[in-house]
């Protein structure tokens, strides 16, 4: 009997007999379906996966009538070698070349995780657990931070290592302690990426923390700027964001003495330099932001309008109190 061998990045395999002959169908022809299918189904593809080892899958969860018609229409299919692992949305009895070609498509459900840019550790917590990560397992892998590669220069804080993005992780698949991993991991290598020195990465990380809370989009690097000013005078920054975060409730609900508290060092109205963490995870664009502000002598800030999101930066107090002003006339106007 001839045999078929197939190679490619999904590896290779073979197949006796496929019941054709110089390309023409024989009685013996593997059982194929006809058409594009019909019910939607999810069907995991492995890493490391072969074609036989897919076809056997898809055959299995009536995708395809056979593994050996999917090996033919894999073969025949120059594309098919590309295939990537990860969930592939199929459909209930599609044709074998329909399916290799659906697949070699790539559109491939990715990430079972998303992390917020600006989400706290706590926040990350309680994601992971609403996902089905157990919420012991959970405060186990953040309770052991060198396990989690986290840096010396971190200083044993997590919060703001944990980098927003989406990962292709699942509570029955991937272990809390290795999806932190990864959050580390992906943290340290964007830093790596922009060539930030050791030594200023837990302060740049603190900085960008407060920029991805405090600063609309347009205004990254002038936001960026102004705590630069307020550091280099000693003095306080003066960011709700940083008493919100301390205090755990927002900053409607704090009270004057607790903004007051010079002995509470998120109390930023009153505590000159950084908080001792950050506040959140923050973006890359904060990151470069912090790294790269504008030049300017701004010491202040105020968003007038927070639908255009609208910012004014100034040095000069008496101009400060006026954007105050603008901003309430326009909060008065606009239901606020």
């Amino acid at each position: 009997m001839a045999l078929l061998v197939v190679l490619g990045a999904l590896g290779a395999w073979t197949v006796k007999n496929d019941g054709y002959l110089f390309g023409i169908k024989t009685p013996l022809a593997a059982a194929d379906y006809e058409g594009t299918g019909g019910e939607p189904v999810d069907i995991d593809v492995p890493e490391a996966a072969n074609g036989y080892t897919i076809g056997a899958e898809l055959a299995e969860a009536d995708v395809v009538a056979s593994a050996e018609a999917f090996v033919r229409a894999f073969n025949a299919n120059p594309d098919a070698a590309g295939i990537q692992p990860g969930t592939h949305t199929m459909k209930l009895q599609m044709s074998a070349e329909s399916a290799v070609a659906l697949l070699a498509a790539n559109e491939v459900k990715r990430g079972g995780l998303t992390v917020v840019e600006g989400y706290t550790v706590a926040q990350i917590k309680d994601t992971m657990v609403e996902q089905g990560w157990p919420e012991a397992d959970v405060d186990a892998a953040l309770a052991n931070t060198k396990a989690l590669g986290l840096p010396a220069e971190a200083k044993g804080e997590l919060e703001g290592w944990l980098a927003a993005s989406t990962y292709d992780a699942k509570p029955e698949s991937t272990s809390a302690a290795d999806v932190l991993k990864q959050m580390v991991a992906l943290t340290i290598e964007e830093l790596d990426a922009l060539e930030v020195p050791t030594e200023q990465r837990n302060d740049l990380i603190i900085k960008a923390s407060l920029v991805e809370r405090e600063a609309p989009d347009k205004y990254r690097g002038e936001v960026a700027r102004v705590i630069d000013n307020r550091l280099a005078a000693n003095e306080p920054l003066g960011l709700d964001a940083i008493d919100s975060y301390g205090r755990n409730k927002p900053s409607h609900l704090i009270t004057t003495e607790e903004f007051r508290d010079k002995s509470f060092p998120y109390a930023s109205r009153v505590v000159a330099g950084l908080p001792p963490t950050a506040i959140g995870a923050p973006s890359n664009a904060s990151v470069e932001a912090v790294m790269n502000p504008p030049e300017g002598p701004w010491i202040w800030y105020v968003t007038v309008n927070l639908e255009s999101q609208e910012t004014k930066f100034t040095d000069d107090y008496d101009e400060f109190l006026a954007f105050k002003d603008e901003y309430q006339a326009w909060a008065a106007e606009n239901g606020y």
